[in-house]
């Protein structure tokens, strides 16, 4: 359903499972990020009526999200920690050349944005079915929907305000160039990286 290339190499468990404390701080910034992109196209957009009317409930879900993966860290007795670059998105947002029509732009973020929840996604999927950790193996499976559904919103917008086939060529492109990226990644306690 997501059509990522390349899945997550399952061993990225393993890692998460030792840094359980940088793995929720990771997320809970990921959280912050949705909420802040959500209000971004808000902002850059706002003569699309449905999006931003979209966009205002995904703000409140992605920061009851991020109070959610901010109370498993105060459950555990640690403190959010800070913020670190997410090398994966900075990656994937070099894709897309600069500039063109407004439309194009908007097609753009919205694609980059359905790739992050589609690869979000997968990776929910994996933590849900491997951590050793049933607590949390069930928060991410519950949380794993969310992002599938963001996913599929994000891109059905793409579709909705862009030409469908050349949305469609650019989001196979887009999940080409994300493939290569992640043949790199997979080896930090980071969400995508």
């Amino acid at each position: 359903m997501l059509g990522l290339k390349l899945p997550t190499d399952p061993r990225w468990v393993n890692i998460v499972e030792k840094n359980v404390e940088d793995i929720l701080t990771d997320h809970a910034y990921c959280e912050q990020k949705a909420t802040s992109t959500a209000i971004s196209l808000i902002v850059s957009f706002p003569e699309y009526t449905e999006l931003v009317q979209e966009m205002v409930a995904l703000v409140k879900e992605e920061i009851s999200h991020f109070k959610m993966v901010h109370d498993k860290i105060l459950e555990n007795g640690w403190v959010l920690g800070r913020d670190r670059k997410d090398e994966y998105v900075i990656k994937l947002t070099t894709f897309f050349p600069k500039g063109g029509s407004r439309t194009t732009q908007l097609v753009h973020r919205l694609l980059y944005a359905a790739l992050i929840e589609a690869r979000s996604c997968e990776r929910f999927r994996l933590l849900s079915e491997e951590l050793e950790d049933k607590d949390l193996a069930e928060f991410y499976r519950k949380l794993m929907v969310s992002e599938a559904n963001h996913y599929t919103m994000f891109l059905g917008f793409a579709r909705q305000y862009g030409n469908r086939e050349e949305v469609d060529k650019k989001w196979q492109e887009l999940l080409e160039f994300e493939a290569d990226i992640m043949k790199d990644l997979s080896k930090s306690q980071t969400i995508h990286g």
